[in-house]
């Protein structure tokens, strides 16, 4: 299967520049696996699609202020750090620009009381960088750090907990698990009213989701390794919710990727901690997740093989060029799309 197969039209202008006023007005498109059934919604109505027999599950991961501008401590150069994965209280895997200029050994100062060493070059060139400070780290990059917004992005948002969702509890993401992002306190409230239960997972988001697919077949892209949780009491609920008939309905791909690492060919998930590079693309047989909110993703990337996946290659690229003709709006801050 070639990556080719997975790109559309997207004029720019359909890229969305900022969140929807109110997080639950955005539209909503409602796909059907089964048939030919497709409805245009607002997302509040999701709860029309929803019973109490199933599960909504989301990942309550949030997103850090993972980008840094420093210099090298030697020549004053500007070097851009995005942080990927904590491999220790101190260490980081970090993508850094420009790469060539920052060799093993390299010190970088992002101010008074933070420096970096680089301690090793990993996996797609990214690097081992050793922070050094004072006090918390967590603290020092919350005053010296920026929230790593995706490319297609021109401008910081007004509030930037639009890109936090309303859940979000553990930090660790460089990027939102932008499905989230349309729920409203009062639209939960509305569904735990009705008896839905709503359980969460946690899944890091970093390079592995969106690290763009450079190689023609699409079995030769490797996924980077992202950290995920599943509670014991997430994995009672998701398997009884199983065992009685009810849906799974997995809140973004990336909660979708949490589960389907943890499930086995019975369905059953264990509950645990632990690092996945699941790729999932057309021809894979999903064991937990029965059906998907989502946004809409880009053109030849490993969101749109995943959702492919789920309903099928050419019926949600036709979804999507509908979606186009209807100007939907697309990628992190734009309108969803429930698979049912």
């Amino acid at each position: 299967m070639r990556v080719a197969e997975f790109e559309y039209y997207l004029p720019e202008d359909l890229i969305a520049q900022e969140p929807a006023p109110v997080r639950d007005e955005s539209r909503l498109m409602v796909l059907y696996k089964d048939g030919d059934g497709l409805e245009h919604r607002l997302f509040k109505d999701i709860t029309e699609y929803i019973t109490p027999q199933d599960v909504l599950v989301i990942n309550d991961t949030k997103v850090i202020p993972a980008r840094l501008w420093g210099k090298k401590e030697d020549t004053g150069t500007v070097i851009e750090v995005l942080l990927l994965t904590r491999r220790s209280e101190q260490t980081w895997e970090t993508l850094v620009r420009p790469g060539r200029r920052v060799p093993v050994g390299t010190t970088i100062r992002f101010g008074d009381d933070l420096t970096g060493s680089v301690e090793a070059v990993v996996d797609d060139g990214c690097r081992l960088i050793k922070f050094h400070y004072q006090g918390m780290f967590e603290q020092v990059l919350d005053r010296l750090g920026v929230m790593p917004l995706p490319p297609y992005i021109k401008k910081q948002p007004d509030d930037p907990g639009r890109y936090q969702t309303i859940y979000a509890r553990e930090p660790g993401s460089v990027a939102a698990p932008t499905a989230g992002l349309h729920f409203t306190p009062e639209l939960l409230q509305k569904i735990k009213d009705r008896g839905i239960p709503i359980v969460p997972v946690l899944l890091h988001v970093g390079l592995g989701t969106f690290r763009p697919v450079k190689v023609d077949e699409v079995t030769n892209h490797r996924m980077h390794a992202e950290y995920y949780e599943i509670p014991k009491e997430t994995a009672r609920v998701i398997n009884e919710t199983k065992l009685r008939g009810g849906r799974v309905i997995a809140v973004g791909t990336t909660t979708t990727r949490c589960l389907e690492t943890a499930a086995g060919e019975n369905g059953i998930v264990q509950a645990g901690s632990g690092w996945t590079e699941i790729f999932i693309y057309p021809g894979y047989r999903f064991q937990a997740v029965d059906a998907l909110v989502t946004n809409f993703h880009l053109p030849r990337s490993t969101l749109l093989m995943m959702v492919s996946a789920l309903v099928g290659r050419e019926r949600l690229l036709s979804a999507y060029n509908l979606a186009v003709q209807l100007r939907y709006r697309f990628f992190s801050f734009g309108d969803a799309m429930l698979i049912l």
